[in-house]
């Protein structure tokens, strides 16, 4: 709901870019009650009874799952495309590009299509795709495909090293294609016990009784991600009978998730030195790849590099870029070690 990159915010700008591919009465988004009035706010072109109130939190799978199972009622072969809300994209022609030639394929049988970031550090915070022999699209477009040997798991900083000298590893960036009826026969066959209630909840949308139903129902499904309960078993088959597919993201991707991602997008500077927000001015004398927010300070940086650091009204975050990834750790300990709600 944050404009972090702009006067827009990040789920507008996920919404335009797709504009020349798809029109706003075609969007689904899936999020929370604490949000879904903001985003009907945000997003007005798009149908309100498309933004769904996720009666509890249940990871990716659940959710992608019940929008192939609302659309296989009435659209099975629609191509759907999985895209997460804190992503950008620099170059919007080459996204709508690599997009279309996608939907080609995803639309050409029992597809998955999934998104590889091309790797440009040994980056422990996200899963990497091992790719294999290269695949023909068939669009005429030229847009490179190879099928997927595996998913591979967040890794250490050995194996990260390891994956990025392979040259055959890309970043999963969470970008996924498939028809409405490819995605729910994989819930069927590697997520069965989630079947019966994503028909319940699919079979109820547009009824008086659906939101009574849907809060019922959505709680039976398993949190998992759509990557462990769909994707890995499916690869698991091998990579010349799974017909998982990979194609490249090389348009300028960066998901803002992490303070480290926000300083790579921001990080204009000779000496990398970010200072985001709202501030009085910064000094670095020998600093550098420093991200700070801090805003109405002024900020001193003295012989440091590549640190995090920033101050809200009531908290203050000191970490370094490498281990921004695990502030999600920091936040547990606050909220069950310290038991204070208040500051996350």
């Amino acid at each position: 709901m944050l404009a972090l990159d702009g006067d827009r915010t990040m789920i507008q700008q996920t919404v335009e870019r797709l504009l020349p591919l798809a029109d706003e009465s075609d969007v689904w988004v899936i999020t929370n009650g604490y949000l879904s009035e903001l985003i009907r706010q945000q997003l007005p072109g798009v149908p309100k009874g498309q933004i769904l109130s996720e009666p509890v939190a249940r990871n990716t799978a659940p959710a992608c799952g019940l929008a192939s199972f609302l659309l296989e009622r009435t659209e099975p072969d629609t191509v759907i495309g999985i895209f997460p809300s804190d992503q950008v994209v620099k170059d919007g022609a080459r996204f709508a590009e690599v997009l279309r030639a996608g939907i080609h394929l995803a639309a050409k049988g029992e597809h998955i299509v999934v998104l590889g970031v091309p790797p440009t550090r040994a980056e422990t915070g996200y899963g990497y795709i091992e790719q294999g022999q290269a695949a023909d699209v068939g669009d005429g477009s030229g847009v490179g495909a190879r099928r997927v040997k595996r998913f591979r798991e967040k890794p250490d900083r050995h194996t990260a090293e390891r994956f990025l000298a392979a040259g055959n590893f890309a970043w999963n960036g969470g970008i996924f294609l498939w028809s409405a009826r490819t995605l729910a026969n994989a819930i069927r066959e590697h997520a069965p016990d989630m079947v019966a209630p994503l028909e319940k909840i699919a079979a109820a949308y547009g009824s008086a009784d659906f939101e009574r139903v849907f809060a019922e129902q959505y709680s039976l499904c398993e949190n998992i991600s759509i990557d462990y309960a769909v994707l890995e078993p499916r690869s698991a088959k091998g990579e010349a009978k799974s017909e998982i597919y990979c194609l490249p993201a090389d348009f300028g991707w960066n998901d803002l998730g992490s303070w480290a991602s926000l300083h790579e997008h921001l990080g204009q500077s000779e000496d990398e030195n970010v200072l985001d927000g709202p501030t009085n001015g910064i000094v670095a004398l020998q600093a550098k790849g420093n991200y700070v927010y801090a805003p109405g300070k002024m900020v001193a940086l003295l012989g440091v590099n590549g640190l995090v650091v920033v101050e809200t009204d009531d908290a203050l975050l000191i970490t370094t870029r490498e281990r921004s990834q695990d502030v999600s750790k920091v936040v547990r300990e606050v909220h069950l070690g310290l038991g204070r709600e208040d500051l996350i």
